[in-house]
């Protein structure tokens, strides 16, 4: 019982003392996922991503790659301190006017694991961009703010 015990034990110690950590441990996304909304084809749009060292060690963004050449991505080159934030950024070239999700994989420095964080959008041809941004401002000029008005009850007496 003693040696069962022991052995038990020993494998859990050797278990806890090898588990190393996941980005989840040290990383913080506000957003895996950015919707673009609808975007202007052939009119780069841009999401920033913020990431937040939530670690107890500096946090570095090793690598931030797109996975097709639609997508340019950047990110804070230096090391990221516990608790402060860093950015990645991702332009999508809007060359074919239809729905998109393109992905960036992220690795920091020190761990095998990569992070999975997506743009999505719908990309409008030129015409029905500007058809669908006019629409949107009559919409604007034509609703009516609430304002902020006192009951008006009678009270019967």
């Amino acid at each position: 019982m003693q040696k069962l015990l022991l052995l038990v034990t020993t494998i859990t110690f050797s278990t806890l003392l090898f588990a190393q950590k996941t980005t989840a441990d040290v990383a913080k996304f506000t957003s895996e996922t950015i919707d673009l909304g609808k975007i202007k084809q052939s009119v780069p749009a841009t999401a920033t991503f913020i990431v937040t060292n939530i670690g107890t060690e500096p946090l570095i963004i090793e690598q931030a790659n797109p996975t097709c050449g639609c997508t340019i991505g950047d990110y804070t080159k230096s090391p990221i301190a516990p608790g402060k934030t860093g950015t990645i950024t991702a332009t999508y070239n809007a060359a074919a006017a239809n729905h998109f999700d393109k992905h960036l994989t992220v690795k920091f420095a020190g761990f095998d694991e990569t992070k999975s964080i997506t743009i999505t959008g719908d990309v409008l041809a030129i015409e029905d961009y500007d058809k669908w941004v006019a629409e949107n401002e009559a919409k604007k000029k034509t609703e009516v703010p609430a304002k902020a008005t006192k009951s008006s009850k009678k009270i019967i007496k």
